[in-house]
């Protein structure tokens, strides 16, 4: 069968390229509705994922969804409209925890979902740092405003939980999922599994939703 990955995010193409399978990228169109206080941050994910992934679900293909929330003081951080927006993310997030929820969906005859989350502790950044990241353009297209990977303003002090999910796709809890609509994945190199990765070992991790093998 044919893998689509139902995203436009490059970070998400990078990280699924990184597991050896062929797949093809056919971004969804759905609209993301506004996040409603109260409601819960982990459904709402796997929801929008299903969604996503229903959206370019065609005949013999297995189709991933995803989508990635930055969930703070009971709100989720969508990508910022403008620079000042970015700004003022930015600056709640300064030397605080949140969370990073990410929804996945893998689709084909059937459907899966499950979320992962991982908790984030922000650095304590100065305000002259976040006008040159915001400068730079690179928090316009981010949940949260800001990537984790970001060499230059390295914006997290610590994570507990999967790395990857920050970026905004969980490999641990994907290679289980597609293991179980048959695909066959090659060895998984150790690197996309690094020491800090904690719940990233596919034989140990357990996500919501999803039950160990």
């Amino acid at each position: 069968m044919m893998v689509v990955l139902a995203s436009a995010s490059p970070r998400r193409r990078e990280l699924l390229a990184a597991l050896g399978v062929p797949f093809e990228t056919l971004p969804s169109e759905v609209e993301e509705p506004p996040f409603k206080l109260g409601e819960d941050p982990g459904a709402f994910a796997e929801r929008l994922a299903l969604e996503k992934a229903l959206s370019v679900r065609q005949p013999g293909s297995i189709v991933i969804g995803a989508d990635t929330l930055v969930y703070l003081d009971g709100e989720s951080l969508a990508k910022p409209g403008d620079a000042t927006e970015a700004r003022e993310m930015l600056q709640r997030l300064r030397n605080r925890e949140h969370l990073v929820i990410t929804g996945l969906a893998v689709v084909n005859e059937t459907q899966q979902t499950c979320h992962v989350t991982t908790r984030v502790r922000m650095r304590d950044y100065t305000d002259d740092e976040i006008d040159t990241y915001v400068a730079s353009g690179d928090p316009l297209d981010k949940a949260g405003a800001y990537a984790i990977q970001n060499v230059a303003f390295h914006p997290v002090a610590s994570i507990v939980g999967c790395y990857q999910n920050v970026v905004g796709l969980p490999l641990c809890a994907l290679v289980k999922m597609l293991r179980r609509t048959g695909v066959g994945l090659p060895p998984i190199p150790e690197k996309l599994f690094p020491r800090e990765c904690c719940a990233c070992e596919e034989r140990t991790m357990e996500c919501a939703g999803l039950p160990a093998l």
